[in-house]
């Protein structure tokens, strides 16, 4: 299979350096090919603005979503760009490794996302009419690829539960995880969390190594975390969770499946993947 890892962290000698070397001598050896987006070795330019279009206007008003569509559509978006996204269409699998800053992605993986995630390509696509508002949340694009956060944090885990002080870590999670690689159709596994990164010592790292690799194991294999499919019937005209279900849940966890509940409408065909 194949495995994108998008890699954020400037340190080559940190602890997240060495995950994604382990990931890729892990997965090589297991006969996967690997390709890697080092965005601090690659330069990653992180601000979305107008330089992302090759024909853009001068004193023209920037309306960037329409300008990634357009741009995508007719070819005109910047090489790095376009690069970013043949290796996800090309990928089985999606990897991003990063340390939690300030309760989210590095500022460098959130513009690989800004920019990436075109409007054509990873939103705005599928049929919009009736009661579906498009393919996306379990559908779209990226559709069949799977997808895993592997994070460092330097806080214990007891601050990332529900009374945590830091609030939960799936809550946390949830923008990057329901609203970055299920929205254009991925299915996202649970995450993989090393915790207490600046405090971890050298004799620690082999147990820690030996739990990434067995996720790396069960990465096509292993259940997915259960986010509901937008159109899969849970989820009225205004896209609002129907009466009586996610009963007994709160906050993000009301839009995860729970046992009992009635199934989801089957997959409907592919409205169209870009090319």
């Amino acid at each position: 299979m194949n495995v994108l890892i998008v890699y954020a962290h400037p340190e080559p000698r940190s602890l997240n350096g060495a995950l994604k070397d382990l990931a890729v001598r892990h997965l090589s050896a297991r006969g996967h090919e690997v390709q890697v987006s080092d965005l601090y070795a690659m330069d990653w330019k992180a601000i979305a603005d107008g330089a992302d279009f090759l024909t853009a206007n001068a004193g023209e008003r920037l309306f960037y979503e329409r300008a990634s569509k357009a741009a995508f559509a007719n070819g005109t978006q910047t090489a790095d760009i376009t690069a970013e996204q043949q290796k996800l269409l090309w990928a089985d699998a999606v990897i991003l490794q990063f340390p939690l800053w300030w309760f989210s992605m590095p500022a460098i993986l959130k513009g690989w996302v800004d920019r990436v995630f075109a409007l054509g390509f990873a939103y705005g696509v599928g049929v919009h009419e009736g009661d579906r508002w498009g393919d996306r949340y379990g559908e779209g694009t990226l559709m069949g690829r799977r997808a895993m956060l592997s994070i460092t944090i330097g806080g214990r885990a007891p601050h990332y539960f529900d009374r945590g002080v830091n609030g939960a870590l799936e809550d946390l999670l949830f923008p990057i995880e329901h609203g970055v690689l299920f929205y254009p159709g991925m299915d996202v596994l649970p995450a993989f969390v090393t915790y207490q990164s600046d405090r971890m010592r050298e004799e620690q790292w082999p147990s820690v190594a030996e739990a990434f690799q067995a996720r790396l194991d069960g990465l096509f294999t292993d259940a997915p975390i259960p986010f509901r499919r937008q159109n899969g019937g849970h989820y009225d005209t205004q896209q609002v969770l129907k009466s009586g279900l996610g009963d007994g849940a709160s906050g993000t966890r009301i839009h995860r499946l729970r046992e009992g509940e009635p199934e989801q409408r089957p997959l409907t065909p592919r409205s169209g993947t870009p090319a």
